[in-house]
C-alpha cells in the first residue's frame, strides 16, 4: 500500500473518531437470527464506527475483480454485507445474492469436526479411540480420532498419493476409495510417514477419514448427518454436502481469465470440502457455537486449544480450527478454504463476539486479506500478515503442490489498525498502524487434553 493509500486511511479514521462519518451506503444493519447471546447492543457511534472503517476496508476489493459475497458482524448486528458478481462471470448470468451458496473448499472441514466432537459428547464414540475401531482394515493402530481432528496423523495428502497412473481418473473417487488405498499401500511412505502424533501435517486424508467415521458411527451418509445435526436445526436453508444430484443447482468456480474448472476424479470426495453454503448461513453457524447450545464448553475448549507446538509462533490448529495465538493473549479462531476456483475465509473473534465470512469463486487470492479487519476489533496485529494459501502456511486447500502467495496491490482492502481497547460509545478513537513482518507458521510440542464433560 502506497503513502498515499495510508493518508486517506488516516484521515478516513479521524473522519470516523469525531462522530463525523455517514453509515456506509447500502449497510445492512439487520440481524440474521443471531443464537441468544448477552453481549450488549451496539450503540449509534458504535455502529458507525464500525460500519464505516469496514465499507472502507472493503473498497478496493470490491472495485476489483472480487466475484461473490462478504459479511461482517458483531454482536448479533450485521455491519456490513455485500455480494458482488455473477454465479456465471462470464456470461454476466445470474446475480450473486443471499441465496447463492459457495463452495467453501476446506472451511467444509469445520462441520466435520464438529459433527465428530458432537458424536464425541453424545458418547458415541471417544476421540482417543485408534482409528481402526471404526474403519475395518485401518492399517495404522496409533492414528487416532485425535490425531485426524489436530493433522497430527502422519497420514499424508490423498491428492498428492493418489495422483498416480494406476489410479482411474476416468471416474469419481469416493472416502471409501480413499480408505482402501490406503489399505493397500501401507507400507508407502508416500501415504504414511511411519509414526503418528509426532508433528503436524496439514492433509485432506484426515478429513476424508473422520468424514467415514461419522457415517459408520451415526448410521446415516455424511450429508445427511450434516444437515440433519446442523442445516436444518440452525435453519441453515442453503447450505449442503455436495453430491451428484446437486450438479444442476451448485456454482461453477473459474480461473482468473474466466475459464471454468471442470469437475475431476476428486471432486466427489467429501469432509475436506463439498459443503456448499452462504455468508447467511455461515453467520448462523458461527453464532450456533458461540451460545453453548450445541456443546459444552468442555468440548468448544478442546476444540479451541492449540495441539501443533513443535516450534515456537504464533499459528496453531485445533480440532478442525485454524487459530493464531497472539503474544498478547489474544486468539483468533478461523479457517480458509481453497478448491479450484473457490477462495474462502471464516474469521471469529470469540471474546469480541465478532466475525468475518468472505466467499468467492473466481480465484480472487487477495481475499484472504480480509483477515486484516481482525484488528477493528481487538488487538490482533494482522494489518501486515500475509495470508497465503500455500506454503510455508499449509494449504487450506485439496489442490495440489499450492504455492501462491497473497500479495499486496490495488486491490487489496486498505489496513486496519490494531486496537487493545473498546471503542468508545461516545468518541471511538482511531488506531495506529504498527508495522510487522509476516510470521510463518509454527509448531510446538503436544498438549494431552482431557475429555470434556459432556453437556
Amino acid at each position: 500500500m502506497n503513502r498515499i493509500g495510508y493518508l486517506v486511511l488516516s484521515v478516513t479514521l479521524v473522519v470516523v473518531s469525531c462522530g463525523q462519518a455517514q453509515t456506509a451506503k447500502n449497510a445492512q444493519t439487520d440481524t440474521v437470527a443471531p443464537a441468544p447471546t448477552t453481549a450488549p447492543a451496539l450503540t449509534g457511534p458504535e455502529l458507525e464506527h464500525y460500519t464505516a472503517i469496514t465499507d472502507h476496508f472493503f473498497e478496493p476489493m470490491l472495485a476489483g475483480r472480487f466475484n461473490g459475497s462478504i459479511l461482517v458482524a458483531k454482536n448479533g448486528v450485521i455491519l456490513f454485507e455485500r455480494y458482488k458478481g455473477y454465479r456465471n462471470p462470464i456470461h454476466k448470468q445470474d446475480s450473486i445474492d443471499s441465496h447463492t451458496a459457495f463452495h467453501l473448499a476446506s472451511i467444509s472441514k469445520t462441520f466435520t469436526a464438529m459433527s465428530t466432537l458432537k458424536l464425541w459428547q453424545d458418547g458415541k464414540l471417544d476421540i482417543h479411540d485408534p482409528v481402526g475401531k471404526y474403519l475395518s482394515g485401518f492399517p495404522f493402530p496409533t492414528v487416532t480420532i485425535q490425531t485426524l481432528l489436530n493433522h497430527r496423523s502422519g497420514l499424508h495428502n490423498y491428492v498428492h498419493f493418489m495422483d498416480k497412473p494406476a489410479v482411474d481418473k476416468h471416474k469419481f473417487l469416493t472416502n471409501q476409495d480413499v480408505l482402501q488405498y490406503i489399505i493397500d499401500h501401507a507400507r508407502d511412505r508416500e501415504v504414511f510417514s511411519g509414526q503418528a502424533n509426532r508433528h503436524f501435517e496439514y492433509s485432506n486424508t484426515n478429513f476424508a477419514l473422520l468424514a467415514l467415521i461419522i457415517e459408520k458411527v451415526s448410521g446415516n451418509s455424511y450429508p445427511e448427518f450434516v444437515t440433519k445435526t446442523f442445516f436444518q436445526p440452525l435453519g441453515m436453508q442453503d447450505s449442503y454436502v455436495y453430491t451428484q444430484t446437486d450438479s444442476g443447482k451448485s456454482m461453477s468456480s473459474y480461473y482468473q481469465t474466466g475459464r471454468p474448472f471442470r469437475m475431476e476424479f476428486l471432486d466427489m470426495v467429501y469432509g475436506d470440502k463439498n459443503v456448499y453454503s452462504t455468508v447467511r448461513d455461515m453467520y448462523k453457524w458461527d453464532q450456533a457455537l458461540r451460545t453453548g447450545t450445541l456443546f459444552s464448553k468442555g468440548v468448544l475448549d478442546s476444540a479451541y486449544a492449540g495441539y501443533s507446538f513443535e516450534k515456537p509462533g504464533q499459528r496453531n490448529y485445533g480440532l478442525g480450527w485454524r487459530m493464531l495465538m497472539i503474544p498478547n493473549g489474544k486468539k483468533l479462531i478461523y479457517h480458509n478454504g481453497w478448491w479450484h476456483g473457490n477462495r474462502t475465509v471464516f474469521v471469529r473473534m470469540l471474546d469480541e463476539n465478532a466475525t468475518i465470512i468472505a466467499l468467492c469463486n473466481n480465484d480472487y487470492k487477495n481475499v484472504y486479506s480480509a483477515k486484516r479487519l481482525a484488528d477493528l476489533f481487538g488487538d490482533y496485529r494482522q494489518g501486515h500478515e500475509s495470508f497465503d494459501e500455500g506454503e510455508p502456511d499449509p494449504a487450506d486447500s485439496t489442490a495440489a503442490n499450492a504455492t501462491t502467495t497473497v500479495t499486496t496491490g490495488p486491490a487489496d482492502p486498505a489496513p486496519v489498525q490494531p486496537v487493545a481497547h473498546r471503542v468508545s460509545a461516545v468518541h471511538p478513537r482511531p488506531h495506529h498502524v504498527i508495522h510487522k513482518k509476516p510470521v510463518h507458521y509454527a509448531k510446538r510440542r503436544p498438549q494431552k487434553k482431557k475429555a470434556p464433560q459432556a453437556a
